[in-house]
């Protein structure tokens, strides 16, 4: 993801940070219908690093879900090992995939699968005299080596550039330990991973595109999927029916969307999807919209200060969208829960990877319309399928 800067039936209200009373977002008073357990908010800063602060998120939920149990871990420690395999697939391919800080969901467990995963006080990745992740000088180093690996006019690689690629790695985040010890228990990263449960083969990415076949896996074709990771493609409505199972039964997801459009506002803390288009609108909507000029109705459709009629998406709205550039692999967050607004429409709870960057505490809440119309994948844990949708995928 290449990361913007600055995841029916019963009631279940259960957060440790999050808020459980109504809210008001913009001109919406939203009622919470499932707030599950969240760790604080998390800041990616100066980093283009969203897919693994959204993904760390993820686990620690999972973590408290799983073990009842409070955890920070190492965002860090992922990018490390994450730019190390980069790398050397990017020299492999001779330049031809991406190389940069965004990456996708499977990084994630990509990465904790090969290198287990440690707490943020063991590897915080700060080595560089700054309190904050500041990445433009790190990125531009790491890119400048593997280029010039690829670029060098003796034809042939040395045995080397590996070891200082990674050496530079160990200058700006730290040398990765081997062991570690915590509340007086020695760890290595592959056994903290096992005391904390996480299991990479446990979970799933789901996606919904007509390009490829329903109920088969694909490669998603994005930019930073350099990994070449799979998801499931499902169609629309089990898309989103699978997400609102998940969070009833008291699964949190990692979403992969896209937060580019005009209807997305972090200061205002909602994403929308506006029927700025007077087709689009029937009855008493159309007659009070219709009367104002274009540039009236598009002020009043984003000002963000009273609910608006939105675009009903569609499979083929969808797609044109991913088609066309529209919609892209633009940032990885973090969905908590879900509240209903007055009208019983429902909007997500998006904890967010930019800090308290917003009068909601970092979180933002998203539409229906917008997750149909902006989101690329969700993760998920297995056990958090519809049982229909796993017989279809055969899992």
């Amino acid at each position: 993801m290449r990361c913007a800067l600055f995841f029916i039936g019963f009631l279940i209200v259960v957060n440790v940070h999050g808020q459980q009373e109504r809210v008001k977002v913009g001109g919406y008073q939203l009622t919470p219908v499932v707030d599950l357990d969240a760790t604080p908010i998390k800041d990616q800063y100066r980093s283009g690093t969203c897919w693994s602060f959204s993904g760390i998120s993820f686990l620690e939920s999972e973590i408290l879900r799983m073990r009842n149990l409070e955890v920070d871990l190492a965002e860090m420690w992922l990018i490390r090992h994450d730019y190390h395999e980069r790398a050397i697939d990017y020299v492999r391919f001779h330049g031809a995939i991406s190389f940069g800080p965004g990456a996708e969901s499977n990084d994630v467990m990509d990465m904790i699968k090969l290198y287990g995963i440690v707490p943020e006080t063991v590897y915080p990745g700060l080595n560089y005299g700054t309190d904050m992740h500041v990445h433009g000088e790190f990125d531009n180093v790491l890119d400048a080596i593997v280029n010039a690996v690829i670029e060098n006019k003796n034809r042939k690689l040395s045995t080397a550039w590996i070891r200082a690629f990674d050496n530079v790695l160990d200058a700006y985040l730290g040398e990765a330990p081997q062991k570690f010890e915590r509340r007086g228990v020695e760890y290595t990263p592959k056994s903290f991973q096992r005391a904390m449960n996480i299991v990479p083969d446990n979970y799933i990415e789901l996606s919904s595109f007509t390009h490829h076949p329903f109920y088969s896996k694909f490669i998603m074709e994005v930019p930073d999927n350099w990994a070449f990771g799979e998801v499931y493609n499902v169609k629309l409505e089990e898309f989103f029916n699978q997400a609102i199972y998940a969070l009833d039964n008291g699964y949190t997801l990692l979403w992969g969307s896209d937060v580019s459009e005009d209807g997305f506002s972090n200061r205002h803390a909602i994403a929308l999807v506006p029927a700025t288009e007077i087709d689009e609108l029937s009855g008493s909507e159309k007659e009070k919209w219709e009367t104002m000029i274009v540039a009236e109705r598009e002020q009043n459709m984003y000002s963000f200060s009273k609910p608006i009629p939105e675009k009903h998406i569609t499979q083929a709205i969808r797609q044109q969208a991913f088609d066309d550039y529209r919609t892209q692999d633009d940032h990885g967050m973090h969905i908590v829960g879900y509240y209903k607004d007055a009208a019983g429409d429902i909007f997500f709870k998006v904890k967010n990877t930019w800090g308290e960057s917003n009068d909601q505490g970092g979180f933002f809440y998203a539409s229906e319309a917008f997750f149909k119309y902006k989101s690329l994948s969700i993760m998920l844990h297995k056990d958090a399928l519809m049982p229909g949708i796993k017989t279809e995928l055969g899992i």
